[in-house]
């Protein structure tokens, strides 16, 4: 995995504070913002409006709030192309997981959280851990013209294939 340690986000922190505490009431409300409009969960509010929501911010917070709470297991380091990596040598499945991650890649981010979903549900499955503050600050910056973010993500997934390749 990427070994520069990324900035934590004071949100994340929150989030990670609720998994450590073990507050399943709060990470089941949490949950109950899978797949559910930004907002739309009265449930979540007490744990994600005190975070200056915006109309700007509200649709990732809301994403990543219920995200981490179907996979409350944070990783120091990485990314999603790191941890993708890891989830297909895990698997021994490149080609399913390269197709599923090329799909997340083209995803905007208004329709990205049934995708994201899916590959953190296989990343739970497989207790691969998530680094939520590099998530975080990815899904802030994933609308960016040059697509940077998706090109690091990519650049962490097959940069590490060939190096195994190599190997």
């Amino acid at each position: 995995m990427s070994s520069i340690e990324t900035r934590e986000e004071p949100f994340i922190r929150h989030l990670e504070k609720y998994a450590k505490d073990e507050n399943r009431a709060a990470l089941a409300a949490l949950r109950r913002g899978l797949g559910q409009e930004p907002g739309s969960v009265p449930e979540m509010y007490p744990h994600v409006e005190w975070y200056k929501v915006t109309r700007d911010n509200e649709s990732y917070i809301y994403m990543i709030a219920s995200l981490f709470a179907l996979h409350p297991s944070s990783a120091k380091f990485g990314n999603m192309g790191d941890h993708l990596r890891a989830l297909a040598r895990e698997i021994g499945d490149d080609a399913s997981t390269e197709r599923r991650f090329i799909r997340l890649l083209r995803m905007r981010r208004d329709t990205l959280e049934p995708r994201l979903r899916q590959h953190i549900s296989i990343l739970k499955s497989k207790d691969i851990p998530v680094n939520w503050h590099q998530l975080f600050k990815d899904l802030r910056h994933w609308e960016h013209p040059k697509r940077f973010v998706q090109r690091r993500w990519a650049g962490a997934f097959w940069y590490r294939q060939s190096e195994s390749e190599n190997d």
